[in-house]
Formats: structure tokens, sequence, C-alpha cells
């Protein structure tokens, strides 16, 4: 199994052909989202043992929303019961791949927390704080470490679990291929991130305002009330989009 460079403007297609899959079925996505997103925050929710749960089955439930992607591309319905794909093949490894990731998150928590003394972001991120109270520049230094260093984390978990479940390479080669995977790909992986950054804030910062300057709505309200819902479509579709880039990138076939 080799990666392949993929031109730049696939990245920006790996989004698109991520939208395609969800509508092949959307209330059956959206059901996936949903026990993804309850399940992940009711675990996450028991004191210290539910936290470290929740993150280390990141890896196993990505492979599941993978193989929902994966079934959508062949026109095959997604069900919630793949969802447990990750943990029917090559469990060990995807709870290695857990307690690698559970790891870092620590260390990108930490590192955070160190460049966020005050815990100003964490406050926002809490709800306790609205981001209207704090000085932008407050804020540069923790968000500055927090994507230096949880990129390279991304760039290692991006393609690991579908490697370790669906081609056995185990947890160290799947991590270091998908490392490399990713930094071979970086200017479609740039488009993407282009994409994702307009779908996922500037669409929705035009629609408030749109809301707030025709509508007179209350923003806090309009806020509140397109998150979830925003959340639902995005979390699929981003899923799906994963498994686009899988396939384009380790040149499996399509149906």
């Amino acid at each position: 199994m080799q990666a392949r460079i993929v031109a730049a403007a696939r990245g920006v297609l790996w989004l698109g052909e991520g939208w395609q899959l969800f509508r092949v079925a959307p209330l059956a996505w959206l059901a996936l989202a949903c026990v993804y997103l309850l399940g992940t925050n009711i675990l996450a929710l028991v004191p210290v043992v539910g936290f470290i749960a929740a993150l280390m089955m990141v890896p196993a439930l990505t492979v599941g929303m993978m193989a929902a992607a994966r079934a959508a591309s062949h026109g095959v319905q997604p069900s919630v019961r793949m969802l447990a794909e990750g943990f029917r093949n090559e469990g060990r490894a995807q709870l290695a791949l857990g307690a690698v990731y559970f790891l870092c998150s620590m260390l990108v928590f930490g590192g955070t927390s160190l460049a966020d003394p005050d815990a100003k972001l964490r406050s926002i991120l809490g709800g306790s704080a609205q981001p209207g109270e704090l000085a932008p520049g407050e804020l540069v230094l923790p968000l500055a470490v927090f994507a230096l260093s949880y990129a390279p984390v991304l760039m290692m978990f991006w393609f690991a679990p579908p490697l370790a479940a669906w081609h056995a390479t185990g947890t160290l080669k799947a991590l270091f291929f998908s490392f490399v995977a990713c930094l071979m790909n970086w200017r479609a992986f740039l488009a993407y991130a282009a994409a994702v950054a307009v779908m996922m804030l500037a669409l929705p910062l035009a629609t408030l305002l749109l809301l707030r300057a025709f509508g007179g709505a209350n923003l806090g309200l309009a806020v509140a009330s397109l998150v979830f819902p925003l959340l639902l479509v995005m979390l699929p579709t981003l899923f799906a989009s994963f498994y686009v880039s899988y396939r384009d990138v380790f040149g499996v076939e399509k149906p």
C-alpha cells in the first residue's frame, strides 16, 4: 500500500463529494451523528474514566463513520450498527490508537493550558465568558499553541484508523503512513481546510448577519438555534469527506 500525491483542487472536492455521500441517505446519517454525539458526550460525563474512554474511542468510531461513508459510496444506506466497525476489525489496534490519541490530546491540552494561564480561552469554550468580553489579542497565543500542537496529531490520525482496521498495518505503521501521506498532500489539505473554513465559519456567519439585518433576530438566540442543526449536518459530511480523502490518496477503487 502506497500513498499518492493528488492535485490541490482535490481537497475542495473531498468536501463536495462528502456532501454527496451525505445526500445518499440524510436521515440515516443524522441518526449516526446523533448516536455519535450523544453517546460520547454522555460517556464523557462519567468522572475521569468516562472522559478517558470517550477520547480513546475516537479512532474506532472514526472507522465506523468512514464505514458508513464507504457503504454510501456503494449505494448502500448507512446504519447505526456500522459505528461498531472499528471495534470488530483490528479492535486491539484501535484500542492502541485510542491510547495514543488520549496521550497526545493530554499533551495538547497541557500545552494550551500553559499558554492560557488565566483560563480565558477555556472560559469561552466552557460558556462562562462571551467572546466579546475579551480582547482578541488575549486569545492569540493559546489558539496558536493549540493549532500548532494539534496539527501533527491530526496528521497522524487522519488515515491511521482505516489503515489499521482495513489494511492491518499495525498501530505505529498506521500513524507513520498517515503522517507522511498528509505531508505529501499538504496542498490538497490546505485547500480542504479552506473549504471547511468557508462551510463552518463564513456561511453560518453570513446567515446570522442576514437574520440580524433583515429579521431583527436576537443574535444569541439565532446562534443557539443554528449550532446544533449545523453540527448534525456537518459532522457526517466531514466524516464522509475523510473517507473520500482516504479513497483518493490511497487509490482505493471507486464503486
